[in-house]
């Protein structure tokens, strides 16, 4: 994370941070409120007063969350559709696409966030001017209408007792618009009173787990369905249009010519956009490219250029011109349209796509990453829009119908549906202009839209739905850049944004020893360890030396993701270090490495000991000062901090033995939830000045750093710029510690917080699809599918075929999608009588099994279990301890597609 302009490390480096009144000048964001004399009083009630009625509505499945226009919900909302890595398209709640930030233009400094705009923000004592990377877009969200670079949309015509009606599928012509929105898939409904048809529209780019291919087209799939509702048949006329937006922002009157393409297909019609120019400049712009609109099907009609325009006055029936040309700055729509005769209750269904093409990588992007000269991956497999669009004809079937089976398969589970919704959404950022992905097949990113370059470790370290839904991405980035690009191969050291920067963060260090871990179970076989064993033990190596006085306590200073560098020994770093090393006894065990899981074992063991003797005040963990420095510089100290016990979460997420004591753990997260948890952060950010506004007064959130004892300069001497950090509700962090409560038993603390996460984001108030940090869409945030993983309580590993669930409730009747290293599909357990039955149905993929970890359901001891295959009984025996179940294959079994293994303990 940074806050700061660039260029803050040299001027960091030249100060020493002493010139407060410079600082101040330097970084107005945090306001020179923040260095006013004494502390404010901690002043978050420890006693939440929440109705329990409400919480026990948390745990209800009840339906998906929806918004509608009859409660002025759909002006803000924005769900990625336009495929990973591909810049950014947006679906509106009433079903129109927008934004399109597609013209390679984010860049850091210039071109950051979904809106680049500076706001003033009253924080309780100044108005203060909040920058794009400090969450404008949290004060004043970009709204749809205002960002529709791009004409496009839908409209249908029919005629009701001899009078013609044409309704566009936009809010404003229909009594009632309902947007759903579960990641992947948009489903806007549109209905009036007096009007006879209704229609559906599913919006969403393929998004298939497992295949980062298939999941990064620059392309959206519309599928329009009009249902006829009343007791006659009645002419329904259907035409989609797409603007030509090649060189929409470069095109000038004489520099060339916009020209859209009509070619038909034995079962489809394609509009095809580019831009014809023998300017160089105009070529060589970053939106010069190519897009394609399309219909799969039969009977469609096309027409290049809709004129007279708008849709009202367009022929919905129009000629098949092939060609159409205009002036380079001049508007372009082209338009395809369907018709039939509809049967009452009857329902026609049209399919459409939206591809684009735009190669011209930023030239400063260039500068920063050597892998962007040769352009973007999807550029090295399609040359042009029109290839996209026909691999998808091509396709078609398969692209839709595993999007949408993932889409059932998620959402078929028994957790409460905005639990669902909240917790998976924000892998909807890997379809944003945060992430890329080069012709090299690199994967790369900033931290959020447009700012903090270099897919940084100590960021990117929470982030694990990438990791469980495309992990090829993950263990790709491990190779290519942790262990190559960004290795010190001299050291170990991990440089934390690549070629980006020049020295390791040792909170990124430890958490990508622990993605290690977690890549190489996320994967078939030993291939990604037998591999790395090397360097990865090096990275261990490094990050084991920084425990300079042998206390297994990491106590040299080094960069944090809190952008300081902090003395003395900290405990959620110490902890998250114990973690990796733990991670690295694993590792070095699976690679026959024993004496190096040896050291590592030591390490955890000294390391626990000492944190749990040293750093544990009686109710939690604390950061205790250099013995040189004391508390000269900036640090948590003795204040309650929201990663104070981090590196156990990071232990539930990979199936590690504990490596904090459970007790004090405990104490610590029923710490963070008495003294950093409200819900309203209101009393306190108005008095604790100088935190960039993502919680505001009357949202519920929990602040990452608070000073419960009231202690004068509770962080340190020095007070510099970051201190504002402590001051933040960050989702990230929030869903970190979510996913640790879950994962500890504290399933109601978890909820609750999770909840108002969500409720921050609700579209009255703002985009339900862009979690803000430094910059939209923030990378950190994808932490959030942690929570899920612990309310599932699923354990996974790849390589010794062993997979586990233990729900943390509705333990008699629970069902939740799972996804493997070569295979997804839902997993159900249920309590029959004195039985209990598990299922494992696959949807995709293979499952290679050898155990399979369960959990003591049913009242009497277990003495029988059945295996099952699609009829073949399984050989197998139970083992395992007190309530944990470990059933035992006699043999390694695939389950393939379609194929269920059941289960049944008695």
């Amino acid at each position: 994370m940074e806050n700061q302009p660039s260029g803050r490390r040299a001027f960091i480096k030249k100060t020493g941070l002493l010139g407060i009144g410079i600082m101040v000048a330097r970084f107005p964001v945090w306001g020179s409120s923040v260095f006013a004399t004494g502390y404010p009083k901690h002043n978050i009630p420890a006693e939440k007063n929440i109705d329990p009625r409400w919480i026990a509505g948390l745990y209800q499945r009840a339906t998906a969350t929806t918004y509608k226009k009859s409660r002025n919900e759909l002006r803000y909302i924005g769900m990625p559709v336009g495929g990973l890595h591909a810049g950014t398209v947006y679906v509106g709640g009433d079903g129109r696409l927008w934004l399109w930030q597609i013209y390679n233009e984010t860049f850091e400094g210039a071109q950051e966030g979904i809106e680049p705009k500076i706001v003033n923000w009253n924080d309780g004592t100044t108005v203060r001017k909040i920058r794009p990377r400090d969450g404008s877009a949290y004060i004043e969200p970009a709204i749809a209408d205002n960002k529709r670079i791009l004409d496009q949309g839908f409209a249908l015509k029919t005629t009701v007792a001899g009078k013609t009606i044409i309704k566009e599928l936009n809010a404003d012509h229909w009594d009632e618009v309902v947007f759903t929105g579960s990641y992947p898939v948009a489903d806007v409904v549109y209905t009036s009173k007096d009007f006879p048809l209704e229609v559906r529209l599913k919006v969403y780019s393929p998004f298939i787990p497992l295949d980062a291919e298939k999941s990064a087209l620059p392309a959206t799939i519309l599928r329009v369905q009009v249902l006829n509702n009343s007791t006659k048949a009645l002419p329904v006329d259907l035409i989609g249009w797409m603007e030509n937006g090649v060189n929409k922002l470069s095109g000038k009157p004489g520099s060339g010519s916009k020209t859209n393409t009509v070619s038909f297909g034995a079962a489809s019609v394609d509009i095809v956009s580019g831009f014809t120019t023998t300017d160089a400049n105009l070529s060589n712009a970053s939106d010069h490219g190519s897009m394609c609109f399309t219909y799969h099907g039969n009977g469609g009609k096309a027409n290049p250029a809709l004129d007279p325009w708008p849709v009202e006055t367009v022929d919905f029936n129009p000629l098949k011109t092939l060609e159409a040309k205009v002036d380079g700055d001049e508007k372009l729509v082209g338009g395809i349209s369907v018709s039939q005769l509809l049967a009452p209750g009857k329902t026609m269904q049209a399919d459409y796509s939206i591809s684009r093409h735009f190669n011209n990588v930023n030239p400063k992007l260039k500068k920063l990453v050597k892998d962007a000269e040769q352009g973007y991956y999807y550029a090295s497999r399609f040359k042009d829009a029109r290839a996209v669009s026909d691999f998808i004809k091509t396709n078609f079937n398969e692209l839709t119908n595993s999007t949408e089976l993932w889409s059932n398969t998620w959402n078929s589970s028994t957790l409460p549906h905005w639990f669902l919704e909240r917790t998976f959404l924000n892998i909807g950022t890997l379809a944003t202009a945060n992430t890329y992905r080069f012709a090299s097949g690199r994967f790369w990113s900033w931290e959020g839209v447009g700012a903090c370059a270099g897919t940084c470790t100590h960021v990117w370290q929470y982030a694990h739905a990438m990791a469980r839904i495309f992990p090829s991405l993950e263990r790709d980035l491990r190779e290519r850049v942790d262990l190559g690009i960004g290795f010190d191969k001299d050291t170990g050291a991990i440089i934390f944004r690549g070629e980006n920067e020049t020295r390791p963060a040792i909170d990124g260090q430890a958490g990508t020893i622990l993605r290690f871990y977690r890549e190489h179970q996320m994967n078939r076989d030993n291939a990604f360890l037998k591999t790395n064993w090397a360097k990865i033990k090096l990275a261990v190596q490094f990050m084991l030396a920084q425990d300079k006085n042998g206390d297994g306590m990491t106590d040299t200073p080094m960069e944090n993701t809190l952008d300081a560098v902090w003395e003395g020994e900290i405990a959620w770093i110490v902890g998250l270090c114990i973690a990796a090393a733990s991670a690295a006894q694993a590792i070095a065990t699976e690679v026959g490495d024993t004496g190096f899981a040896a050291l590592c074992k030591a390490y955890v063991e000294k390391g626990r000991n000492n944190m749990e003797r040293e750093l544990f005040n009686g109710e939690y963990f604390i950061h205790r000062p250099d013995a040189v420095q004391g508390r000269k510089k900036l640090g948590s100290y003795n204040t309650c901090h929201i990663d104070q016990v981090y590196g156990q979460s990071w232990a539930f997420q990979v199936g590690l033995p504990r490596v904090l004591d459970e007790k004090k753990t405990r104490s610590a997260l029923r710490a963070l939830w008495k003294y950093n948890f409200t819900m309203d952060v209101g009393p306190y950010i108005k008095t604790h000045i100088g935190g960039r506004p993502y919680a505001l007064s009357g949202e519920g959130g929990m602040v990452m750093n608070t000073n419960p004892h009231n202690e004068e300069a509770p962080f340190g001497e020095d007070v510099s710029w970051q201190l504002g950090y402590f001051h933040e509700c960050m989702s990230g962090f929030e869903h970190q510690v979510a996913a640790h409560m879950m994962a500890e038993g504290m399933h109601e603390e978890s909820l609750i917080l999770t909840n108002r996460i969500h409720d921050r984001y609700h579209a009255a108030k703002r985009n339900p699809y862009n979690e803000i940090e430094c910059s939209d869409h923030y990378a950190r945030a994808m932490a959030s599918y942690g929570t899920y993983l612990s309310a599932c309580g699923f354990s996974y590993h790849g390589p010794k075929g062993i997979i586990g669930f233990g729900p943390k409730w509705n333990k008699d009747n629970f069902a939740a999608a799972f996804t493997a290293a070569e295979g997804w599909g839902s997993y159900r357990q249920k309590l029959q009588g004195a039985a209990q039955v598990h299922q494992l149905q696959l949807k995709y993929g293979t499952l290679r099994l050898n155990e399979i970890r369960l959990e003591k359901i049913a009242k009497l001891d277990p003495k029988r279990v059945k295996v099952n295959l699609m009829g073949k009984n399984i050989n197998a025996v139970i083992a395992g301890k007190g309530a944990q179940l470990n059933i035992m294959l006699a043999q390694e079994i695939t389950i393939q597609k379609d194929q269920t293994l059941e289960i049944s303990i008695s």
